[in-house]
Parts: C-alpha cells; sequence; structure tokens
C-alpha cells in the first residue's frame, strides 16, 4: 500500500486489528451480555425458588421470584453505572488501552461466582456476578469510543468510533445464538452460559498488548511526542503524518497546562454547558427509547405479540440479526449521510414503527397476521435504532469535547445511559403488563422528544475539527443571546411605550 492510498483511505491492518482488539473484550460485551440473561429466564427463577425452598423449607410466591430475578437483572445495569464513574479516572490514570486491559479484571471474579452458585446454592452470586459484569460493561462502554475517536484519522473518525455500536449488536446477536437450548440454553449448562463471557476477556488479554495507545492520550496527556509519532506511524502505516501531527500539537497547546477536568469543573463550565446538555439529552434518549430493554423481555413482549412459546427463542436471534445488519449498514452510511441526520432520522422512524406496533396490538385477535405485524414492527424499531442512535450517540463525547473534557463528558454520557436503562429495566415488565398493546406509546413519545431536540441543537460534525465544531456551538449560543437580548429590549420598549401612554391618560383625564 502507497503512503497515498494510506492517506486516502485511512484504513490500515493495524488500525482494523486495533479495533477488533479492543472491541471484542469491549462494547462486545455489553451487547453480548444484554442477551445471554434472556434465555435462562426461567431456569434461573427455578433456581432461586429451589434455592429458598432448601434454605427455609417453602417455595417462594411468583411475585416474589419475579423481583428477584428483576434485581438481578438490573443489578447489570447498576454495574453499568458505576463502571461509568470509574471509566474517567481509568483512562487518564492507565491510559485508554491500559484501562480496557485493567477492566477484565471485574470479568474473571463474576464468572468464577455464577459457575459456583449453584454448588453453593446462592443465587445472591449470580447477582453480585452480575453486578461485576455490569461494571466491565459500564467501563469498556465509555473508554473503547474514547479510544477509537483518538486513534482514528479525522475522516474515518466517525467510522471507527461507529464500529463500537458493531460490535456491540455482534455480541447481542452471538449473545442470543449461544443462549439457544441446542447450545447452552439449557437448564443444566445456564451457569456456563452466564460465564461464557470470560472468552473474550481472555481474548482481548491476549492481543491488545500488542497494539498502540491513543496517540491523543500519548501526547496531549503524557507529553510523550516520540511514544506519539510511533503510534501514529504503527496506526498508518506510514512515516507522512504531519497534519495530523499538527493538529494534535495544537490541541495540546490551546489545553497549555491544563489538567483534566472533573465533573464539577465540567459542569460548571459555560462554555461547555451547550455541548453537555446535548450530550446527556442524547444519551438519556439512547435508554429511554426502550430498544435495549427488548433484549432483556424478549420472551415477555413476543409472548404479548401473540408469538408461539416455542418459536420465541429464534425471533428473538431476529431482533440481534436486525441490530447487527443495520450497525454494518450504518457504518458505510455514516461519513456519507453525517451524524445529525442518522440520529435524527432514526429517532423519527423508531416513532413511526411504534404507532404501527400499537395498532398492530390493538387489532390482535380481530385481523389475522396481527401477531406477525408486531413481530416484524418489533424488527423495524430495532433496525431503525441500528441505523443511528445505537451509534452515533457514543461518537458525540469524543467529537464534542476537548481531551481534558472528554474523559468527564464520557462518564456523565455513561452515567445518563446506565442510569436511564436501570429504571427502563425495573419499570419494563410493569408497562407492558399495565399498559399492555399501549406499552410503546412512552417511548414512542420519547423518540418523537429526541428528533426534535437532536434537530434543533446538535450540528452535523461530520470531517470538522473539534475547533470548527466549538465554534459552531459559539454561533449559535451568541445567536440565541443576541435573539434574547432583542425580545428583552423589545418588551422593556414595549412597557416604556405602555407607562407613557398611562400617564398620558391619566393627564388628559386631569
Amino acid at each position: 500500500m502507497t503512503v497515498a492510498n494510506v492517506k486516502r483511505e485511512g484504513w490500515t491492518r493495524t488500525l482494523a486489528l486495533t479495533v477488533c482488539s479492543a472491541a471484542i473484550g469491549g462494547t462486545f460485551q455489553y451487547g453480548y451480555n444484554i442477551s445471554i440473561i434472556n434465555a435462562p429466564t426461567s431456569h434461573v427463577q427455578k433456581f432461586i425458588n429451589e434455592t429458598c425452598m432448601k434454605r427455609w423449607g417453602t417455595s417462594l410466591e411468583s411475585s416474589q421470584v419475579t423481583l428477584i430475578w428483576t434485581i438481578i437483572v438490573s443489578s447489570f445495569s447498576l454495574g453499568g453505572l458505576f463502571g461509568s464513574l470509574l471509566a474517567g479516572p481509568m483512562a487518564i490514570q492507565f491510559g485508554r488501552k491500559g484501562a480496557l486491559l485493567l477492566n477484565n479484571c471485574f470479568l474473571f471474579p463474576s464468572a468464577v461466582f455464577v459457575l459456583c452458585s449453584r454448588s453453593a446454592g446462592s443465587f445472591e452470586m449470580v447477582i453480585l456476578a452480575r453486578l461485576l459484569v455490569g461494571v466491565n460493561a459500564g467501563v469498556s462502554m465509555n473508554v473503547q469510543p474514547m479510544y477509537f475517536g483518538e486513534s482514528a484519522p479525522k475522516h474515518l473518525r466517525g467510522a471507527v468510533a461507529f464500529s463500537s455500536a458493531v460490535f456491540t449488536a455482534l455480541g447481542i446477536l452471538l449473545g442470543q445464538v449461544t443462549g439457544l437450548t441446542e447450545v447452552l440454553g439449557g437448564e443444566a449448562l445456564w451457569p456456563y452460559l452466564l460465564a461464557s463471557n470470560a472468552l473474550p476477556g481472555l481474548l482481548q488479554l491476549l492481543t491488545l498488548p500488542w497494539f498502540p495507545e491513543s496517540p491523543r492520550y500519548l501526547l496531549i496527556d503524557k507529553g510523550d511526542s516520540e511514544a506519539c509519532s510511533r503510534a501514529l506511524k504503527r496506526l498508518r502505516e506510514c512515516s507522512v503524518f504531519n497534519s495530523e501531527m499538527e493538529e494534535i500539537l495544537q490541541e495540546r497547546a490551546d489545553a497549555g497546562e491544563a489538567r483534566a477536568k472533573t465533573l464539577r469543573e465540567l459542569f460548571t463550565d459555560r462554555s461547555l454547558r451547550r455541548q453537555l446538555c446535548t450530550v446527556m439529552a442524547a444519551s438519556s434518549a439512547m435508554m429511554l427509547c426502550g430498544n435495549d430493554s427488548i433484549y432483556f423481555y424478549a420472551s415477555y413482549i413476543f409472548q404479548e405479540a401473540g408469538i408461539p412459546t416455542e418459536k420465541i427463542q429464534y425471533a428473538t436471534i431476529g431482533t440481534g440479526a436486525c441490530e447487527f445488519t443495520s450497525a454494518l449498514v450504518c457504518n458505510l452510511l455514516i461519513e456519507r449521510v453525517g451524524r445529525r441526520l442518522l440520529l435524527a432520522g432514526g429517532y423519527a422512524l423508531m416513532f413511526c414503527w411504534a404507532v404501527v406496533f400499537t395498532v398492530a396490538l390493538s387489532l390482535q385477535g380481530k385481523v389475522a397476521g396481527m401477531p406477525y405485524l408486531s413481530m416484524v414492527c418489533l424488527f423495524a424499531y430495532i433496525l431503525s435504532f441500528g441505523m443511528g442512535p445505537a451509534g452515533v450517540t457514543g461518537i458525540l463525547p469524543a467529537e464534542l469535547f476537548d481531551q481534558m473534557a472528554r474523559p468527564a463528558a464520557y462518564m456523565v454520557a455513561g452515567s445518563m445511559m446506565w442510569l436511564n436503562l436501570f429504571l427502563i429495566g425495573m419499570a419494563f415488565p410493569f408497562i407492558v403488563s399495565g399498559l399492555g398493546q399501549f406499552c410503546f406509546i412512552p417511548f414512542g413519545g420519547v423518540c418523537v422528544a429526541a428528533c426534535v431536540f437532536i434537530g434543533l441543537t446538535l450540528p452535523e460534525t461530520k470531517g470538522r475539527t473539534l475547533a470548527e465544531i466549538t465554534e459552531e456551538f459559539d454561533k449559535r449560543s451568541k445567536k440565541e443571546i443576541s435573539n434574547g437580548h432583542l425580545k428583552y429590549c423589545q418588551r422593556e420598549q414595549s412597557q416604556s411605550l405602555n407607562d407613557q401612554t398611562t400617564k398620558y391618560l391619566e393627564i388628559e383625564k386631569i
């Protein structure tokens, strides 16, 4: 490959292998772990009941078993929240690559706990295991997009960062396949199914140390220009990267002697308030739209849609295949279409399919074929999610914040995602049982609000430097301040005119 081709195309073997090595133990784990928990639902619930029977000589009521199962499911989200708060300090202290490698220390103990849970007769060990897996996913969901965004050339930044979503979807799909009854989804094998996430982590530990650290971290955070140059040379597989080096040096010069921002400093920095609000809203909408909850409670949804019980496990594989397909397509489109259109357009399509799904559920039992139309709507909902919100949301902190604010921005974004996922995970079964055929109306409302908000606040970031994006936000802020000042002056002028008119009338009256 010639230098010209490298500069034009950007994709090199080293960059591609770095992406695969980081992602297989990173966002792949998030997708894998939210899907494998669906298959052994009945087996784990039976284990919970049997454990209580051995301990106290009495079985639990159905509602009590469901409550414990909900705690097991939601502990993953709670762990993810803790992990997202750890991600920033870990990325600063150990580097992006180092944080991903160290993150596996949460994963391997979780596999041991879940493997020992049945012999120990303790469902609490399953809760602890899922909590630790959640911490692992929370760290990787924040650090990996940061690592990718800082390692990719500008014109491929979106595509490389979006590969995080591709691996998440791949993890969901493989988790669903592994959870089939014919593979590890049987009653005797569910501990091995929940512990199988240790294999991708082991693969990452064996491969990622051979690839370079983030060049921006090496130069801006560590001040090591030689290490940065070596990392760029390996990632680009050439020695011509002057413009990229100049851009990193300029960002370092702009940062000066500043250190990485804390959460408090980020929230009190008025110049970053619009970017922060945009990221918080996008991260919250990504979970409040209900898409990821479909994987937690896929069986409940398909039962509500009227799908025969024996076909449900194969229907759930279709959901993972849909998101994986759409993520691959979006990865090809993101540098052509742009972030803003994919994000807002994805939520608009999700709203449309939520409406159709609600109509289909309402007509179930009255019109033939409605259960299958409901399933098609769910697939289309997931496709729309994968085409935009699934991947673009994770890119935003890397593109809207500089090196000093980026770790804290990812902590905020990750915290919003995991907190909302926890709330939705706890509430989702009650939403489905309480609203019935209208269960997707609240999610449709979230999609409309997200579409409108993103369309109004988020500038296009495709192929633009951080300075250009920041300038666009500043222009919008100044325009709003100018408009607000104009409205204030108009109100003051109108009030003054009214006061003068009142005085004139009083004088006339006298």
